[in-house]
């Protein structure tokens, strides 16, 4: 745990990293990470900067729709399976995920309900 990455001579958390793409092995792929990944990362960090940066995460040009969206899923899974070991830090997590879900793509794909995007498919 502290483990960071650089990628644009800026420090991101290596945990954090993985989680929003997905991918075990980041070091191999940091060149890769488009740009609102980077964000989401700064953001699930440091949730209180979620304010500053609806209106970017609003008009951004997201490279890979879907690959974004997966990744705010992981984030919200990922927070209510820590919520035990840091309810604030994990709530305000998930907070952030269920937020720009909400802004970007109009509902929660998680959530419970009869409107639950999972159910469309």
């Amino acid at each position: 745990m502290g483990d960071e990455i650089i990628v644009s001579e800026k420090r991101y958390s290596e945990r954090n990293m993985q989680l929003i793409t997905g991918k075990k092995d980041i070091s191999s792929h940091t060149m890769d990470i488009p740009e609102e990944m980077l964000i989401l990362s700064e953001v699930i960090e440091d949730p209180r900067k979620l304010p500053y940066l609806l209106e970017t995460f609003y008009t951004a040009q997201i490279k890979n729709e879907k690959a974004f969206h997966f990744a705010l899923l992981r984030v919200q899974v990922d927070s209510d399976i820590r919520m035990h070991e840091d309810i604030q830090k994990y709530q305000q997590r998930k907070y952030v995920a269920e937020t720009l879900e909400k802004l970007l793509y109009g509902e929660l794909m998680l959530s419970v309900g009869e409107n639950s995007g999972l159910d469309d498919n």
